[in-house]
């Protein structure tokens, strides 16, 4: 992709420089415990706030960007399946680095770490606690202090969801490049001089597309403007899932971003008021959807470096403390509906008398 545009294909908001980022539905877990990554459920639609200018609120028209519509305490992970080249991305949940909980800046930092890296971060499912951990974004009214932004920085101005990429410098861009011809030149060496049968079956060498997002369900089984509902990302639960620290130079990044997008949040409503379209249907209950069997996922990562808990986002409070208890009845995943992805710890292999 050339240019400086952020363009829409499908659902799937194309940064410059090949980033790809989905904003995936799925459950909003209990706000104790740890669990595995919840599955999808579907897509949220997203429309250019530039085609609804007259409907739309004038400080939206003045951000541009995007819209989604969430409901009041849905969760949502970001999925970067389809990006291209390397890309440093910056997060903001209103304008909160969700990584580092500094307040967002137009410059990539290391210490702490505002960023994270595609494609090798496939998904981001929320804020960063450090450990193997994130907490789930959950969607929250703007006005109540709930967001992460009101609780880190005692104001509710911008709310919506900010992405920033940053490509390669270019000398650094040549040599991935380069690099990747070479991978992608010894791969087909490879396959050429396996035997027939092995190269269509179980010998032959993995592709190096990036994996499904957990929760791709395809893969895996009028008027005049006026102030619109908004919102902001809160926190639910604790997931088990790595923010990776970047093991490139700091020097290998282009100083200035290649492009943004302000994501703006509205509640289902005011969608249908704005676009004139339905919204998606209100979120599956929990029970629901475990007892139908569906998949949960847990990934682990032996090479992964996660980054540490990020200091002013470990005082963020969940959207329970703000908009009270969640009274719908929890149903845990049984064992079997979670499937591994990345490398299995595995048990030890026994040895014998041999």
């Amino acid at each position: 992709m050339t240019g400086t545009d952020v363009r829409i294909d499908g659902n799937t908001l194309r940064l410059p420089g090949g980033a790809a980022v989905r904003f995936i539905r799925t459950l909003r877990l209990p706000e104790s415990g740890t669990h595995p990554l919840p599955p999808g459920l579907g897509e949220f639609p997203l429309r250019r706030v530039a085609d609804h200018a007259d409907s739309v609120p004038e400080a939206w028209r003045a951000r541009g960007g995007v819209m989604l519509p969430v409901y009041l305490r849905e969760a949502l992970w970001l999925s970067f399946a389809g990006t291209k080249e390397p890309a440093a991305l910056q997060v903001g949940a209103g304008k909160v680095c969700a990584v580092s909980g500094r307040p967002w800046s137009d410059r990539l930092a290391r210490s702490p770490q505002n960023y994270v890296v595609l494609p090798r971060q496939r998904w981001l499912d929320g804020i960063n606690s450090g450990e193997g951990t994130v907490r789930q974004f959950v969607a929250v009214p703007l006005g109540l202090g709930a967001t992460v932004e009101g609780q880190v920085t005692g104001e509710e101005v911008w709310g919506g969801v900010q992405l920033q990429s940053f490509p390669l410098g270019a000398d650094a861009l040549a040599r991935w490049r380069r690099a990747e011809r070479e991978r992608l030149e010894r791969q087909r060496a490879e396959l050429a001089a396996r035997p027939p049968a092995h190269a269509a079956g179980y010998g032959a060498a993995p592709t190096m597309a990036a994996p499904p997002a957990p929760g791709a369900a395809p893969a895996r089984a009028g008027g005049a403007p006026r102030p619109a509902a908004a919102m902001g990302l809160g926190v639910g639960g604790s997931l088990r899932q790595e923010v990776y620290r970047d093991d490139r130079p700091s020097a290998d990044w282009a100083e200035q971003p290649s492009g943004r997008v302000f994501v703006h949040l509205v509640t289902p409503p005011e969608w249908r008021r704005i676009t004139g379209e339905a919204p998606p249907p209100s979120p599956v209950d929990r029970a629901a959807y475990t007892r139908a069997g569906l998949p949960w996922f847990d990934y682990y990562d032996q090479d992964a470096q996660d980054l540490g808990p990020a200091g002013p986002l470990r005082s963020v409070q969940p959207v329970g403390d703000w908009l009270g208890d969640d009274h719908e009845p929890w149903q845990p995943p049984s064992p079997h509906q979670v499937k591994q992805l990345g490398d299995a710890p595995g048990k030890p292999v026994e040895d014998g008398d041999w």
